[in-house]
């Protein structure tokens, strides 16, 4: 096991929804700020080779330090909407990303000093039809759900090319796979937004503006597993502390629920008394997602802490508390 205190630690997308509080987590393990680089986008742009070995070179500004962890979090990232629209742009930019910066890695030196990459992956990766719980072994078993089949698959080849890279030059690294993530700080913007944020948000704009009804997408029936982002942040951490090998490993709450039953449980939550429509010409994405988290217990000894009800009390407040009186 990694003592993380004494390590100097690169977190890509350290400022975004998951990142900022895997950097709390850290410094929570000891971590000095001045160990922690978060290269920022407006200054590294990942999906360029150049910017990548920059990252590496500008990390930390003492003679001879180098990087002895990295945490890949950064991603371009959305619900089905943002996916069905950029699938070129969303497998190009994961994927390079990824190829990027594990190369260069190796180029640094990471396994000569004995470090680690983590590889934060997706649940998007599973094949479409994945019997449930969703099982690593059956990863590569199918074709992932075809709206956000370029994103997942980029994600997967991540995964492959750190398997490899251990094979050929020994870099250690882990590689974890969130089913769908939720919290504060997360993205709102009706775009982008995956399940919850964005029926979080209709939620509570239907209910000031006095609506007597949403429409939601799809027919309700497919099932998601969501997980806390305090909860997500904890398990990346004990990754980088305690694994090796990039087995993959799953990292969900352990239980499922209907969009259905999901949309009633916010409704509920934010005061919305509204109507529920259902749209089913919008499409349901893949039928149900529910993962088998024992290899995050044997190999991290993780399990989610947060039930859901609880998380999304916690993310709805944050959300209302952002948009002020």
């Amino acid at each position: 096991m990694i003592d993380l205190a004494s390590k100097r630690i690169i977190v890509t997308g350290g400022g975004g929804f998951v990142g900022r509080q895997v950097v709390r987590v850290l410094r929570e393990r000891g971590v000095p700020e001045s160990n922690i680089f978060v290269p920022r986008r407006a200054h590294y742009d990942l999906s360029k080779e150049a910017d990548a070995a920059r990252v590496y070179r500008d990390a930390f500004r003492v003679e001879g330090a180098r990087a002895d962890v990295v945490i890949h979090l950064a991603a371009e990232v959305g619900g089905i909407g943002a996916n069905r629209a950029n699938p070129g742009r969303f497998f190009f930019a994961n994927m390079a990303m990824a190829l990027n910066l594990i190369e260069q890695a190796r180029l640094d030196g990471l396994a000569e000093r004995g470090g680690v990459f983590v590889q934060v992956g997706t649940i998007c990766s599973y094949p479409k039809h994945t019997p449930v719980p969703f099982r690593e072994e059956d990863l590569w078993n199918g074709y992932p759900e075809e709206t956000n089949a370029p994103y997942g698959i980029a994600k997967k080849a991540a995964g492959e090319m750190l398997a490899a890279y251990r094979r050929q030059y020994g870099l250690r690294s882990a590689y974890v796979l969130p089913v769908n993530l939720y919290g504060p700080h997360d993205n709102f913007d009706p775009e982008s937004s995956h399940v919850i944020p964005a029926l979080i948000r209709k939620c509570v704009e239907a209910r000031r503006r006095g609506d007597e009804e949403i429409v939601c997408w799809g027919t309700g029936s497919a099932s998601r597993e969501f997980l806390y982002v305090d909860d997500v942040a904890e398990a990346i951490v004990l990754a980088a502390e305690r694994v090796e090998d990039p087995v993959p490993i799953n990292l969900g709450a352990g239980s499922e629920v209907t969009i259905r039953d999901l949309v009633g449980l916010i409704a509920r939550l934010t005061g919305f008394t509204g109507r529920i429509a259902w749209d089913p010409s919008k499409p349901d994405g893949q039928p149900r997602r529910c993962l088998d988290t024992r290899r995050a217990a044997e190999l991290l000894g993780w399990r989610a802490a947060t039930p859901l009800e609880e998380g999304l009390r916690r993310t709805i407040q944050w959300y209302e508390s952002s948009l002020g009186a």
